[in-house]
């Protein structure tokens, strides 16, 4: 087996304000096929609306071989956690590491007997690891499908 194929050695870190902008910039790179597929890619939208909701006390950068390598965010709502901002550097995608970081997620709102909600854009390849997580859907519009998953014992 290639050592490119293997998971890399990940961690979390908490977010800081300064991370901004390399996270702004993997999402536009993360989220551009499906953003085009569904004719709504837009260059500085696709940042700013990223910049307009980051909060950092919610976020958590990924690091895999102690670089930089994506991030997650998990908003305590009312009735239940959304995670939100879930993007991996493409070169390490397909290699366990966002089944990895959303089995420690979702280990901590298990353990609090949180709900966990999010949308993904309809046709991404996300809704498929975030099914084999246990996520249903609750409902759809054009452009996301809204998920949810109970927690677990």
């Amino acid at each position: 087996m290639e050592t490119s194929t293997l998971l890399p050695n990940w961690t979390l870190r908490p977010a800081h304000p300064a991370d901004v902008e390399p996270i702004a910039e993997l999402r536009a790179v993360v989220m551009r096929p499906d953003l085009e597929r569904l004719g709504r890619f837009d260059e500085h939208r696709v940042r700013q609306r990223f910049r307009d909701s980051f909060v950092p006390a919610h976020t958590s950068v990924v690091l895999a071989e102690g670089r930089f390598a994506g991030c997650v965010a998990l908003r305590p709502a009312v009735d239940a956690h959304w995670l939100e901002h879930f993007f991996l550097d493409p070169a390490l995608q397909g290699r366990g590491l966002g089944s990895a970081v959303l089995r420690s997620l979702l280990a901590r709102t298990d353990a609090d007997g949180q709900l966990v909600r999010l949308n993904v854009l309809r046709g991404s390849a996300a809704r498929r690891l975030y099914e084999r997580h246990g996520f249903t859907v609750e409902t759809e519009d054009p452009v996301d499908v809204f998920m949810m998953r109970g927690p677990r014992r």
